[in-house]
């Protein structure tokens, strides 16, 4: 809340600065008189107002130095054949300011856009969970020692630090085996058969399986 009234408050001061910024150049203008071209330097203003500022502060301070340039042109006693061309030459440079001062503010909110991404990437990033280095495991039960001293199942341990899931079967040989132990006669033809079985739920699943690693990494 503070940053947000900081940001604020320093918003106001950089727009407070550059009226009085415009005020100055209007009356400096008037001073030079008309054969001196000064318009170009009220494009100061109005890049800092654009680039600090943002886009509706940056389109009034482009129109203060369209009307101070007017007065300007007026009280230094250019006289014109038409007066439709003091309102013409007006608006001509109002566009530029209002051209110039959109299009810095465009910039910059493109600019702090990137930059925004560009964090929130480098954040997902650093948050990818990754495995590394010597992991001791049992060679006999297959868990794994996790970074607390505690042993843990490897699927949990696996699943706990990457994004992997696990879904449990049997190969071949020990398919046989355990049909074998039940009483179970069953040749490799009717084991393969069982296998794609499988294998065809296991693919089915798998729409859910990847929804749920994508709420998880959330």
């Amino acid at each position: 809340m503070n940053l947000v009234a900081d940001t604020r408050a320093n918003r106001i001061i950089f727009l407070c600065i550059n009226i009085f910024f415009v005020f100055v150049l209007a009356l400096i203008d008037w001073k030079t008189g008309y054969e001196v071209q000064f318009f170009v330097f009220y494009f100061i203003p109005i890049f800092i107002t654009a680039w600090f500022c943002g886009r509706s502060p940056s389109i009034m301070i482009s129109t203060l130095s369209a009307i101070g340039w007017f007065a300007a042109d007026i009280e230094s006693g250019h006289e014109y054949l038409n007066f439709a061309l003091l309102y013409w030459n007006t608006l001509i440079r109002l566009i530029s300011f209002l051209i110039v001062g959109v299009a810095i503010s465009k910039i910059k909110s493109l600019l702090d856009k990137e930059r925004k991404i560009t964090s929130e990437l480098q954040k997902t990033i650093s948050e990818v969970k990754t495995l590394r280095g010597l992991i001791p495991i049992c060679c006999s039960c297959k868990k794994i020692r996790n970074d607390k001293g505690y042993w843990q199942q490897m699927e949990s341990y696996i699943s706990t630090h990457t994004d992997a899931l696990f879904s449990h079967g049997y190969c071949s040989e020990c398919a046989k085996k355990a049909f074998k132990e039940s009483g179970i006669e069953l040749g490799d033809g009717e084991i393969a058969e069982i296998e794609n079985e499988s294998l065809s739920k296991l693919k089915m699943a798998s729409p859910a399986t990847n929804k749920n690693s994508e709420d998880r990494r959330q």
